[in-house]
C-alpha cells in the first residue's frame, strides 16, 4: 500500500508540474545576470502568470537574431527580448515573428506603432570615461586625439552595430574618413558590451562605447560619481530595444501576456535600475534620482528600421576596411 500511495503521489506531482506552462525568453547575457533586471522581472511575472518564466542568455543582441535564424522552426524560444531598431528590418524579413498587437503610451524619442515588435527600453549611445578626462566633443576630435577606446563588434553586438549607424547617420558619405581616423584609437573590439565595459573599468582604455545612462549605474548602485559620458556635437544615436513573439511558439497566449507585462511599472522600474536605460513607458514614479534626463530631440539621431537595414552592409564594409589597414 505504501508503494501505491507513493506512486499515486508521484503521479499527482508530475501532473501538477505538467500543468505549469513554461515560457522561454531568449535575451542577452547581461539581462539575466544577477545584476541585471531579469531576476526581478521573472519573479514579478511569475507572481501573476501561474507559469514558469525561463530566461535564456544567448550572447549579445545581434547574436540573438543569428541564433534564432539558425534554429528556425526548431527553436525553443517563445519570446525574444533584446533586438533593436537596427535589426527590426532583418528580423521582420526572417518570418520568425508573429504579431501580438500590443500598444501603449510610449515615452520614446520617436512615434511607435508596430504590431510585432514591442519596445521595452531605450538609450543613447555615448563614450563613457572618467571625470577629469579632456574628452572630445565629436568623432573628429576623438580621431585626432591619442585617446584609446574599446568598442563592440557590430556583427554580434547591437551597441557595436549602433556605433556604425551613428557614424553613418552623422557623416553619410564621409563615414569611411571618420573610421580611417578612428582606427588607431581602437584598442580592441569585443564580442559584446559586457566584455568591453569590463576592460574599461580595468583601465585598459580611456573610453568605452556605452550609453549616456551608464554613469547613472555608478552613481546610484555604487555611490560613485567618477564616470560621465562625452556629449558629441553631431548628436547621439538612439537605441530602442524591443521584444517579440516567435511565430512557432507553443505558448502564444502566454507570450502575448508577457509582452503586455512589459508596460507594467514592475517591468519598467526593473529595467531602469537593472538595464540602466530609459523606460519605454514612464512608470508612475518617473526617473530615479541620479538619472540624467534625455538629450533634446535635435540631439537624437535614429535611422528608420528599413533604412538602417539598407545601409548596414555598406557601413560594415567601411568599418572592416578601415580596421584592416
Amino acid at each position: 500500500m505504501r508503494h501505491l500511495a507513493f506512486a499515486a503521489g508521484f503521479l499527482l506531482a508530475t501532473s501538477a508540474g505538467a500543468q505549469t506552462p513554461e515560457l522561454t525568453v531568449y535575451t542577452y547575457d547581461s539581462f539575466v545576470s544577477e545584476f541585471g533586471p531579469g531576476p526581478k522581472i521573472e519573479q514579478a511575472f511569475e507572481a501573476q502568470c501561474d507559469c514558469d518564466l525561463k530566461f535564456v542568455g544567448a550572447g549579445d543582441g545581434a547574436a540573438l537574431l543569428a541564433r534564432l535564424k539558425l534554429e528556425g522552426a526548431r527553436t525553443k524560444a517563445d519570446v525574444v527580448l533584446g533586438l533593436d531598431t537596427s535589426l527590426i528590418g532583418t528580423a521582420r524579413d526572417s518570418g520568425l515573428f508573429a504579431p501580438s498587437n500590443v500598444s501603449a503610451d510610449y515615452a520614446l524619442p520617436v512615434a511607435w506603432d508596430d504590431p510585432v515588435f514591442v519596445p521595452y527600453d531605450w538609450g543613447l549611445f555615448a563614450f563613457v570615461h572618467e571625470v577629469g578626462l579632456d574628452a572630445p566633443a565629436s568623432f573628429r576630435e576623438l580621431a585626432e586625439s591619442d585617446l584609446k577606446i574599446v568598442i563592440q563588434d557590430p556583427r554580434s553586438s547591437t551597441p557595436g552595430l549602433g556605433l556604425l549607424l551613428w557614424v553613418k547617420a552623422a557623416y553619410g558619405d564621409e563615414a569611411p574618413e571618420i573610421w580611417s581616423g578612428l582606427a588607431d584609437n581602437i584598442v580592441t573590439v569585443t564580442k559584446g558590451w559586457s566584455e568591453s565595459y569590463g576592460l574599461f573599468l580595468n583601465g585598459e582604455a580611456d573610453m568605452v562605447l556605452s550609453y549616456t545612462t551608464s554613469p547613472a549605474y555608478h552613481r546610484i548602485a555604487e555611490g560613485d560619481d567618477s564616470k560621465t559620458a562625452a556629449i558629441f556635437e553631431e548628436g547621439h544615436y538612439a537605441q530602442i530595444e524591443v521584444a517579440a513573439k516567435l511565430a512557432g511558439s507553443d505558448q502564444p497566449e502566454l507570450a502575448t501576456q508577457f509582452l503586455e507585462f512589459i508596460g507594467s511599472d514592475a517591468f519598467q522600474s526593473a529595467v531602469m535600475t537593472g538595464n540602466w536605460m530609459y523606460p519605454a513607458i514612464m512608470p508612475e514614479g518617473g526617473l530615479p534620482d541620479g538619472f540624467d534626463t534625455p538629450l533634446a530631440a535635435e540631439q537624437v539621431l535614429l535611422l528608420p528600421s528599413d533604412q538602417a537595414a539598407e545601409v548596414r552592409d555598406a557601413a560594415l564594409d567601411e568599418w572592416l576596411t578601415a580596421l584592416s589597414r
